[in-house]
């Protein structure tokens, strides 16, 4: 009999969206024959995926629920057309799948296969749980949640504070809702500059360098760092000008709050998911 890999396992499993224990089966029936083994998973109803795979799935939903001690959990999950997104099945399902990543369950294609597979099948479409992210407060503080423009896009961010009474005050609350108002609106890519890659630091100082090839050396780094820090505003959220009030960064926002509830505030991370985009 042949040995059953994990890699071969996964190409199964990517092949069918099938939770692994049924790919292993499945494997073991058939010796390890790859075709005949996703044969097995069809005519048990478990692959119904495998004929819509070259179907497009760029519609869909994102859904955030609670969990507990303060947990939170963001989906999204993928369909062919608006019109399937809409129903209550597709929609109960992306609630279902919220609810578990809320427990701190991201590998929902192995957790929820078999509720996957009935939901291809009453749909008729290529659905496909595309991304998950659990989040829950490390320390004192909260997690907050943002779903934007009917589940098209979702936010997680998590804040921390120094004081218990803090955490509950609704200046402490505002603040972290109006964080997932600015995530959802302006799209940064990272929490400050730190988290930026040197590989695209690199990258736009050799933009920047190119555009100021003919000013005198002496004032070309100069215009670097200023050209790189209207990058950090673009992308960094920390760095970004707040969209309720330009004038202020995200920063001053923080730190008007610290001194409105007299306490050390730290944005600590956050997840925007954008409906089928990277």
């Amino acid at each position: 009999m042949a040995t059953i890999t994990i890699q071969m396992i996964n190409d199964l499993r990517a092949a069918t969206s099938v939770g692994m224990m049924d790919c292993k089966r499945a494997l073991q029936q058939t010796d390890g024959n790859m075709e005949e083994a996703i044969k097995i998973l069809r005519e048990k109803g478990l692959a119904l995926q495998v004929k819509r795979a070259d179907r497009e799935s760029n519609q869909g939903v994102i859904v955030a629920a609670a969990g507990e001690n303060g947990a939170w959990g963001l989906v999204e999950l993928n369909c062919e057309t608006d019109f399937v997104a809409k129903t209550e099945k597709f929609q109960d399902f992306a609630k279902v799948l919220a609810a578990a990543a809320a427990k701190g369950d991201t590998d929902l294609a192995t957790s929820h296969a078999q509720g996957l597979t009935e939901v291809v099948a009453a749909t008729g479409e290529n659905v496909k749980i595309r991304r998950a992210a659990h989040m829950a407060p490390a320390g004192t503080g909260m997690v907050d949640s943002y779903i934007h423009f009917s589940g098209k896009i979702g936010v997680l961010v998590e804040i921390a504070c120094g004081k218990a009474e803090t955490a509950t005050s609704e200046a402490f609350r505002a603040l972290a809702h109006n964080l997932c108002l600015q995530i959802a609106a302006s799209a940064p890519r990272y929490l400050d500059e730190t988290e930026v890659p040197e590989s695209e630091l690199e990258s736009e100082k050799e933009v920047y360098r190119a555009q100021v090839k003919d000013k005198p050396a002496n004032i070309i780094e100069g215009i670097l760092r200023g050209k790189l820090k209207k990058h950090f505003a673009e992308v960094c959220l920390v760095d970004q000008a707040y969209i309720m009030e330009p004038k202020m960064t995200v920063t001053d926002l923080v730190k008007q709050t610290e001194k409105d509830v007299g306490d050390t505030i730290a944005i600590k991370r956050f997840v925007r998911f954008q409906l089928g985009v990277a």
